[in-house]
This record gives C-alpha cells, sequence and structure tokens, in this order.
C-alpha cells in the first residue's frame, strides 16, 4: 500500500506543469517577453497583449502574432511551445545559445537562426581589444505567427518593427515578410561592422608602413585584429547556405513576392563575404611585412653591432699585446712609443669606421 502511494506520487511529480498565459499575473513570460502584437492587413491591432489573447484574436479574426523573446529559460519557454506547437528541437536550440547560423523547416514551421555582430568602439587598438560583438536572432515564423528569440546585449528588433509598421503594404504579406525584414536588418548590420573595421586595418597598415617600420607595429595587435575577424567571418559564411535556400526553393509559409527580397539580401551578403575575405588576405599581408621589417631591422643592428665590435678589436688586440709585460719587446723603452701606439689605434678605427660607412653598416 506504501509502495503503491510513493509510485503515485512520483507519476504526479513527472506530470509536466500546465502553464497559463490567458493572464498576465499568472504567465511565467514576464521578464522574457518584449512585446506582443497582432497584425492584420499589415496594420497593428493589439499592443503587448498576452500570448493566448493573441492567438485568440488571429484565429478569431485572422492577420498574425509576432511576439518578441530576449534570453528566455526553459520554464518561460514551455508555454509558448504548448500554445503555438513548436518543435522541440527548435526550441532546444533557441534556448541554448551558440547555434551555428541555419535554416530548417519542421511540419508547418520554419525555424531560422541568426548571428548578430556589432562593432565595439575603442580610442586604441590594443593586444586584448574587443571589435566585434556577436549574438544570435531564432526565428520561428509559422502561417499566422513570428516569434523572434534573442540572445546577447545588441540586435534589438524594436526599430526594424517601426520601420515596418511604416509600410503597411510590405507587412501585410504576413510572416515571410518579418522574417525578410529580419535577415535584411542583420545582414546590412554585417556591412556595416565590416566598414568599421577596415578604419583599424588601415591604422595598423599605416603603422607598418610608417618611417619607424617594423619598430612601429606590434605583432600581437595584428594578430587580435585577426582573431576578431574571424569572430566577425563566423558569423556572415554559414549564413550564405540557408540564405541559397531560401531564393531558390518555393515555401507555403513564404509569400512568393518575398523571393525576389531574399535575392536581394543575398547579394548584399556576398558583398559582406568578399568584403570580409579580402580583409583576411591584407590582413596576412599585413603581418608578413611586418614580420619581415622586425627580421629587417634586427639584421640591421647586427651589422652596427658587429662593425662597433670589429672597431674596439683593433686597439684592444694592440693594448693586450703590449700588456703582456715582457722585458724584450719592440719599442717598450722608447721614447714616443706610447704616443705613437695612441696615434696608430685612433688612425686604425677611424680607417675602419670609414669603411663601414661607406658599405652602409654605420
Amino acid at each position: 500500500m506504501i509502495r503503491n502511494l510513493r509510485a503515485a506520487a512520483r507519476r504526479v511529480q513527472r506530470r509536466p506543469r500546465r502553464v497559463d498565459l490567458s493572464h498576465p499575473g499568472r504567465s511565467p513570460l514576464g521578464s522574457a517577453v518584449v512585446n506582443c502584437v497582432v497584425y492584420r492587413d499589415g496594420v497593428r491591432q493589439l499592443d503587448d497583449c498576452t500570448p493566448a489573447e493573441a492567438v485568440r484574436k488571429v484565429r478569431r479574426s485572422g492577420g498574425f502574432v509576432w511576439m518578441g523573446l530576449h534570453e528566455p529559460t526553459q520554464q518561460e519557454f514551455t508555454g509558448v511551445t504548448e500554445l503555438f506547437g513548436l518543435h522541440p528541437l527548435a526550441v532546444e536550440d533557441s534556448i541554448h545559445a551558440h547555434q551555428r547560423p541555419k535554416f530548417e523547416r519542421y511540419d508547418d514551421m520554419l525555424f531560422t537562426v541568426l548571428k548578430t555582430v556589432a562593432y565595439v568602439p575603442h580610442d586604441r587598438l590594443t593586444t586584448t581589444s574587443q571589435i566585434v560583438n556577436t549574438g544570435e536572432i531564432m526565428v520561428f515564423t509559422g502561417a499566422n505567427f513570428v516569434i523572434t528569440v534573442r540572445h546577447g546585449g545588441h540586435g534589438s528588433l524594436g526599430h526594424l518593427r517601426e520601420e515596418l509598421e511604416r509600410s503597411p503594404e510590405h507587412l501585410a504579406k504576413g510572416p515571410s515578410a518579418v522574417l525578410h525584414s529580419i535577415v535584411d536588418h542583420v545582414v546590412d548590420q554585417y556591412l556595416d561592422v565590416a566598414d568599421a573595421v577596415q578604419d583599424d586595418i588601415d591604422a595598423v597598415e599605416s603603422e607598418v608602413f610608417s618611417p619607424l617600420g617594423g619598430r612601429g607595429a606590434d605583432v600581437g595587435r595584428i594578430y587580435q585584429l585577426k582573431r576578431e575577424l574571424l569572430e566577425l567571418k563566423r558569423a556572415v559564411t554559414p549564413l550564405s547556405r540557408p540564405l541559397q535556400l531560401l531564393t531558390e526553393r518555393p515555401y507555403d509559409l513564404i509569400d512568393p513576392g518575398i523571393h525576389k527580397y531574399f535575392r536581394d539580401v543575398e547579394d548584399h551578403l556576398s558583398k559582406a563575404n568578399e568584403q570580409i575575405n579580402s580583409y583576411d588576405d591584407l590582413l596576412n599581408s599585413i603581418l608578413q611585412a611586418n614580420i619581415a621589417q622586425v627580421t629587417v631591422a634586427q639584421n640591421e643592428d647586427m651589422r652596427k653591432i658587429t662593425a662597433w665590435a670589429a672597431i674596439i678589436a683593433v686597439p684592444t688586440l694592440i693594448c693586450g699585446i703590449y700588456g703582456m709585460n715582457f722585458d724584450h719587446m719592440p719599442e717598450l723603452h722608447w721614447t714616443y712609443g706610447y704616443p705613437i701606439v695612441l696615434s696608430a689605434m685612433a688612425t686604425a678605427c677611424i680607417a675602419i669606421h670609414r669603411g663601414f660607412r661607406r658599405n652602409g653598416w654605420l
């Protein structure tokens, strides 16, 4: 009897808790939901309603729901999963960040992962400067909903939402129009960050080829710039395949008129890829040039050291010979021996110095 009661208690504990999203006071999404808005014919209908209210409105009167979330937890996302019927694999990816950019279809839903980037302003590039800051945006696209899940401190979509609301004819095309606008917004950020990174590359290039040469540039700073550029490349390059799928394959959830817009975004992404690849090649050349200049500068220093060592070797040799204290040495007791020896040492040093100057060693 006791064992049966314990088993029943464990079954009750394992039973999933039903999440009520119909009332704001009982909704666990308070801190995660940025906004939840209903649109019909491209016009905003309900402002900041609960997800349950938005779904009822859409199913009754048409339109679609656009809900934005910021770094939700598993518990916070449970109710949204049940309400919109989201695929568990996509939900798992949206909760756990650090996903690769991708585009997948789950039954009657599209799932898109985008890497967002932001340029970090700095006064001067150092070996530890953070230049590129990355985040993520996951987009669930259904027949009557768009759910955006954002990770990171940047990449807010508030300004994008306002721009779309000023173009109701484009927003009237449904969730696919929102998906296009988000992808276009992210790709435009790639181009902006790439232009900003170019200023850092130009500054490093100017230092390398300045009159100071390799002495004025720091290999560590060039390497740090390459690492930050690699971070940008990891965000941009993997998005090429998902955009290709969006432009080439027809999807029921994508309005036919949106395909041409995705082709334009693909062109912008190709430009960003080409720009980043050219930066990578340029940084490789700058790094090699800096290393070559450092090597040349070291060789010049070694030649100068060698030349001075050769000049000092002559008086050292003469002083060493006359310092042996033998009784029978040539001119040892001569009255003018000392000044003559000093004159000979000075003459030899001057002659050697002039020879090194003519050969460019000094």
